[in-house]
């Protein structure tokens, strides 16, 4: 196997290989085996980009009327949950085209948006264009003029799917076959971000009128205690705010309302769309500026810079009687921010809370989002 690496900051990581690279690899092989009688040990496959890729294959079994063979999916420094899972081919002749379909640990397309129609097997369209081409240049290399049948198979799959986002977006039985490049470069958000419009463009065809973008856990335990109706509505967009708010946008949501504890979407009060702790912090400095502009004492503030958390610093507003004005301004400048993103192409609001301080904020346009979303 290839070994590939990219820089992220000053480590050297080793990229991986997608499933669908697996999958086109496995079935390149099995279509060799198939043809000429004889155990394969590596396969070459062409990446999406152009580059060629050589990946070992960990099994060939060899039948009368068909080929097996699997690869080992190889992650390399990215912490994928398919790491070392085995993605097989089972390849058998047929008069003309190639069939691609989906066995045992694939799972099966059952809601609307997705990159294949409802019932069809979860294997991407590039992948599909991959496995095709793979099996196609085996053909060619030994002058087979017919077709081919393949079986693409997960056999740790629908365990794994469990541990997905798979049975939330609509793929039942397994896992998917995916990957855009064929390369997965570790610590890269591409991933995420796919699986944020994966389930926003679900939610567009089933008529939804608001995206309700959700943070984390926290969020989806306020919307099942508060707003129930809206439960199964929501697409969880973790750290990237700014992502999903593009994605809505792309998608034609004219109206968009973000849940997430004051922790993390305190962050939206200094245009940080992107919360995660790598990227930024700010939550004391958003804060501090939010009790200047409040008029606060220069003593109250200092305490602040020393915080860890936002519920920490929250119990020192309280304390002090500043939490009110400063919650005010906050709410204001996530206001602000958030219509600077979406550049008046959407309605955009945040609704804001903290459990251990029973408090809750809403920006200007909120509440009207909420009602449209429930209606």
């Amino acid at each position: 196997m290839e070994e590939r690496f990219i820089y992220c900051g000053t480590k050297k990581l080793r990229c991986g290989y997608t499933t669908g690279s697996c999958a086109a690899a496995a079935a390149r092989a099995a279509a060799e085996a198939l043809l000429t009688g004889q155990e394969i040990r590596y396969a070459d496959i062409l990446l999406p980009k152009g580059e060629h890729l050589r990946l070992d294959i960990s099994k060939c079994i060899i039948s009368r009327e068909s080929a097996l063979c699997s690869v080992i999916k190889d992650s390399g420094d990215d912490p994928d949950i398919t790491n070392g899972i085995e993605i097989t081919a089972e390849v058998s002749m047929t008069d003309s085209g190639v069939e691609i379909v989906g066995g045992k640990g694939v799972g099966t397309v059952t809601k609307a948006g997705l990159d294949q129609p409802v019932g069809e097997a979860a294997i991407n369209s590039v992948p599909r264009k991959m496995i095709a081409q793979a099996v196609g240049e085996a053909a060619e290399m030994y002058e087979y003029h017919g077709g081919f049948r393949v079986v693409i198979s997960v056999p740790k799959g629908e365990e794994l799917a469990k541990k997905t986002f798979n049975p939330r977006i609509g793929i039942v039985g397994g896992i998917s076959i995916i990957g855009t490049t064929g390369i997965v470069e570790p610590m890269s958000s591409s991933a995420i971000v796919e699986t944020i419009r994966t389930e926003a463009n679900i939610r567009k065809k089933e008529g939804r009128k608001a995206l309700i973008l959700t943070v984390g856990n926290y969020s989806e335990k306020f919307i099942a205690e508060n707003h129930p109706k809206l439960s199964g509505q929501c697409v969880m967009c973790s750290n990237f705010i700014g992502d999903a708010i593009d994605i809505g946008i792309t998608l034609g949501f004219r109206n968009i309302l973000i849940y997430g504890h004051i922790g993390k979407l305190v962050k939206l009060g200094a245009g940080i769309m992107n919360t995660h702790s790598s990227y930024a912090d700010g939550r004391m400095e958003t804060l501090m500026t939010c009790g200047v502009l409040a008029g606060a004492d220069n003593s109250i503030l200092c305490r602040l810079n020393d915080c860890a958390t936002t519920d920490a610093a929250l119990d020192i507003l309280y304390e002090s009687g500043n939490a009110e004005r400063i919650t005010e301004i906050l709410t204001q400048r996530i206001h602000g921010y958030l219509q600077a993103r979406t550049k008046g192409e959407a309605k955009i609001g945040a609704v804001i809370f903290s459990y251990q301080h029973d408090m809750l904020l809403k920006t200007a346009y909120a509440d009207e989002i909420l009602h449209i979303a429930e209606e």
